[in-house]
């Protein structure tokens, strides 16, 4: 279910997805928070529908009806945003770039990125469960053996993992 709504401090208007469920709603524009239930301006199980009645309301709220007929529906333009212009990998391959080894760069440069920590957690969610085997994956991605072995101690210290008889998992 969605609804539209509005801030009383503001006057703008936007979409709660099961307001039914929700103690309160903040004001997107302004910050406001409000307790629940709100008025609703429109409610539709259809998330588009209730996205094109907030855009009437806009639009009848600054006088911009006829713009609004002209401009068709929220889907309409937002599939029309879609379809202009060019993919990425058009656009790489007209600036003279091989999609494909941009690709793979960018799939390389995410694994690097991932913080020590995240890697040594990685490692146990992989089944690494010894100290050695997580040494052994975090290494092999760039951790140093050492820092391993103490993000794995502090892990376990912090109660994020637990240790039993060598063997570590995450909590």
């Amino acid at each position: 279910m969605y609804a539209v709504v509005g801030c009383s401090d503001c006057g703008t208007y936007w979409l709660l997805s099961d307001p039914d469920t929700q103690e309160s709603a903040t004001c997107p524009r302004c910050g406001t928070r409000h307790s629940t239930p709100l008025r609703r301006f429109y409610e539709s199980e259809d998330r588009a529908a209730a996205a094109q009645a907030r855009a009437r309301l806009l639009a009848e709220k600054s006088g911009d009806e006829d713009a609004f007929e002209r401009a068709g529906t929220v889907a309409e333009l937002a599939e029309a945003a879609d379809e202009a212009g060019m993919d990425e990998r058009e656009y790489l391959e007209r600036s003279g770039l091989d999609a494909d080894e941009v690709t793979a760069a960018g799939d390389v440069s995410r694994e690097r990125s991932r913080s020590r920590d995240e890697v040594v957690r990685d490692a146990l969610e992989a089944g690494h469960t010894t100290e050695e085997a997580v040494v052994e994956y975090a290494t092999d991605r760039g951790v140093p053996a050492d820092s391993a072995r103490d993000l794995l101690e502090r892990l376990t210290k912090r109660g994020e993992a637990s240790e039993s008889r060598g063997e570590y998992r995450l909590l």
